[in-house]
């Protein structure tokens, strides 16, 4: 008979260390879209402003 292989997961982080590097690359992600969001509501003020 064949050789058994162990099935891994191919899904999911297998470790608590490839856990927090995901949780790690999501959190700076959103701190970036956070930044960016920032900076287009600061842009709108200023033109609204320079309208005014």
């Amino acid at each position: 008979m064949g050789k058994k292989t162990k099935l891994s997961k191919t899904y999911g982080p297998s470790t608590r260390l490839e856990e927090l590097e995901n949780e790690n690359m999501r959190l700076r992600a959103e701190n970036e879209l956070l930044k960016k969001l920032d900076a287009l509501i600061r842009q709108k003020e200023a033109a609204q402003k320079k309208k005014r």
